[in-house]
């Protein structure tokens, strides 16, 4: 995440370093103690697992990723919604996105730095390449030159779509993933991933 893939107060994510507000830079955030909220009945899991924070169908599938792949997409994500929460700073109108936008960078950058923790630890070690897909790109680009209120619909509209994709990455890798260490983070980014769809759901 989808603070936010990706953010938060640990992982990173897709976003994964404290949700909330909550600065440190520790897994704590992670277990604070919130509440992970599923993807909605009518928006199902399987069908959402194709892409992580804007990535296309074909960056993440159903099947079981490797921990590499994991960790790219991951990182990938991180890059995506950190960029893009720089241009909300800049132009959202709107003061709640803007802050979503500080929390997004605040978060996946914590996320980052959990993830390169957790996949250093693996064995053998596992290195993130955190290259953005062309979609991540052309979502920016999109950001890049939508203006006023537009710029608004346009971030809102694809934080939300990251995030509810990225909850379900992170939970399946959970679940199955073939690395323990990344299974871990998954596990503690969720409830942050989980938190931030809630939040840019109700903006």
């Amino acid at each position: 995440m989808k603070k936010h893939l990706l953010i938060l107060s640990a992982a990173p994510i897709f976003a994964l370093a404290a949700c909330g507000g909550n600065s440190n830079g520790g897994t704590d955030a992670m277990n604070s103690g919130d509440t992970v909220t599923n993807v909605p009945a009518g928006e199902t899991m399987g069908d959402n697992m194709g892409t992580m924070n804007g990535m296309d169908g074909n960056a993440m599938t159903a099947a079981p990723m490797t921990g590499q792949d994991f960790a790219n997409t991951v990182a990938a994500s991180d890059a995506y919604e950190i960029a893009a929460g720089k241009l909300a700073q800049q132009k959202a109108t709107a003061a709640d996105l803007k802050s979503f936008g500080k929390q997004m960078v605040d978060d996946h950058t914590k996320s980052t730095a959990m993830l390169k923790t957790a996949a250093g630890k693996a064995s053998p070690a596992i290195t993130p390449a955190p290259a953005m897909t062309d979609e991540q790109q052309a979502n920016l680009k999109t950001l890049e030159s939508a203006t006023g209120t537009q710029f608004d619909t346009a971030y809102k509209s694809q934080q939300v779509v990251a995030h509810q994709k990225a909850l379900a990455a992170v939970q399946a890798y959970a679940k199955g993933g073939d690395v323990a260490q990344l299974r871990d983070f998954a596990k503690d980014a969720a409830p942050v991933i989980s938190k931030h769809y809630d939040m840019i759901k109700g903006m």
